[in-house]
């Protein structure tokens, strides 16, 4: 893989490079809690408004999958520190937007340059560190990916709530810019990384057009049908059918034409390796059960059990912590243990904290709540530190930059799915029950001509003892008032 010999400690570049981490993962979450602040400063509705998320979301798929290969054409630093600019520059705009549609203008360049942060990071990590150190590496990258969604809504509730939802964006800016500063003069291109740029273009550069185009279609369309499907009703909506459509089919056309062309915008033929294709599998399963419960259990405590903006991004803050703790162990047992053995009891531990969050009802406390929160994000310490040192183990030099694309595209698709999949299963199971309490309401069911008697006896005795506190007022003729 080309392993580089820094001129500064790898541990100081793996600080740098997951500042604009922390800053891009966090940035998908922090402003879902400031919809209804958006809509209410754009006049628009609670569903425009919800294109501001799908805005940065679809952008971020397509840059993701190309992102290995725009690496090696620009060289990996060049194209990192660009991607730190657009985002850095995009969120000011988006700070100042005059109005929604120029807000989703501004979304859409920062999700491009979000798109490449991920990746980028994460080949510069595997080629700046010895093999026996890079699971201790991922520890501290995977601190910032798992520990910034974990914290981003409760930050952005804090700053809707306490500034306005503008800060959101621009608390982006001075990271931006320090972590500009910093790659500038600290991270630099390793061997591997400068002869993959040199092998591009030797012979002449030669582009992708149609795997870009169907890149863009395939997977732009796809996270749309995942962000829009439950509001437009699925299927039943000519919108998301026809892009459902096309979607699948240019992503059939892209997966045939880039496993047998000579130079692919997208390197699908690393899926060849068991160990990279596995490690994919299990990391898009990893994230859809985490977004799935981080998009879930704020939306539960907020709607049914009466938490404001803050209080529910602080259910989730403390299992940030958690990760924070055991990242750094996981990368020190992922030497001394086989892998598949950490992955096998992050996913047993991950499977038991979800059985317990089904007993979840609205008697349950903060702490309860809080603390399974910090069980289930203390099992993805033992599962992204060794799934991302496995993935690297036996890749062909110079394929860093593709692999590192894969997986964090990977990681996108699982978290969109799991999003859109609990969305929709809330949404049915709402509509179920909601039918099957209409079917009780009828003259005729003697249970709910009870349950109303005895709710008008109620509400009748509280009116009457108020009454009783209440100075006599003026005599009145006429009848008395009968309830039955």
């Amino acid at each position: 893989m080309g392993e580089s010999r820094p001129k500064v400690s790898p541990w100081i570049i793996a600080l740098v490079v997951s500042m604009a981490t922390f800053m891009e993962v966090m940035d998908t979450s922090i402003a879902n809690v400031a919809l209804q602040h958006i809509a209410g400063t754009m006049a628009a509705d609670q569903d425009e408004s919800t294109w501001v998320l799908t805005s940065y979301l679809v952008s971020n798929a397509i840059i993701l999958p190309i992102s290995g290969w725009l690496a090696s054409v620009m060289g990996r630093k060049r194209f990192y520190m660009c991607c730190v600019a657009l985002f850095t520059v995009s969120s000011f705009c988006c700070g100042i937007a005059p109005t929604l549609d120029i807000l989703l203008i501004c979304r859409v360049f920062q999700g491009a340059g979000g798109g490449g942060l991920a990746p980028s990071e994460q080949s510069i990590l595997a080629d700046a560190f010895p093999a026996n150190l890079r699971g201790q590496a991922f520890a501290l990258y995977g601190m910032a990916v798992v520990f910034a969604p974990a914290v981003g809504p409760a930050l952005g509730g804090w700053i809707t709530d306490t500034y306005s939802w503008r800060w959101i964006f621009f608390i982006n800016i001075p990271v931006g810019i320090l972590s500009l500063f910093l790659t500038w003069h600290l991270v630099e291109d390793s061997e591997g990384a400068k002869k993959e740029h040199e092998s591009v273009w030797r012979g002449g550069l030669k582009i992708d057009y149609i795997g870009f185009g169907l890149v863009a279609i395939g997977l732009g369309f796809m996270q749309i049908v995942l962000d829009k499907g439950q509001e437009d009703d699925w299927f039943s909506s000519p919108f998301i059918r026809y892009l459902a459509i096309i979607s699948a089919i240019c992503i059939i056309v892209l997966i045939i034409r880039e496993l047998t062309i000579a130079h692919p915008i997208v390197d699908l033929p690393l899926f060849k390796n068991r160990a990279f294709l596995i490690t994919n599998i299990v990391m898009f399963a990893v994230f859809f059960v985490l977004l799935s419960t981080t998009q879930l259990l704020p939306q539960f405590v907020q709607t049914l059990m009466g938490y404001d903006a803050t209080k529910a991004g602080l259910i989730l803050m403390p299992g940030g912590f958690t990760i924070m703790l055991l990242m750094p162990i996981a990368g020190k047992l992922v030497n001394k243990i086989q892998p598949r053995y950490l992955i096998a009891f992050g996913l047993l531990a991950m499977s038991l904290t979800m059985e317990y969050m089904t007993n979840f009802d609205t008697q349950v406390s903060f702490k309860v709540i809080a603390v399974a929160r910090m069980a289930q994000a203390g099992s993805m310490a033992f599962l992204f530190v060794p799934i991302n040192t496995v993935a690297y183990t036996d890749l062909p030099p110079g394929k860093s930059n593709s692999a590192s694309a894969m997986i964090n595209l990977m990681r996108n698709l699982g978290g969109s799915v799991g999003i859109s999949m609990a969305n929709t299963i809330l949404a049915r199971r709402g509509q179920f029950h909601q039918a099957r309490i209409s079917e009780s309401i009828s003259k005729y069911n003697w249970m709910f001509n009870n349950a109303i008697s005895n709710t008008a006896k109620t509400l009748i005795g509280h009116v009457a003892g108020a009454g009783n506190d209440l100075p006599p007022g003026p005599a009145t003729g006429g009848d008395a008032v009968v309830y039955r």
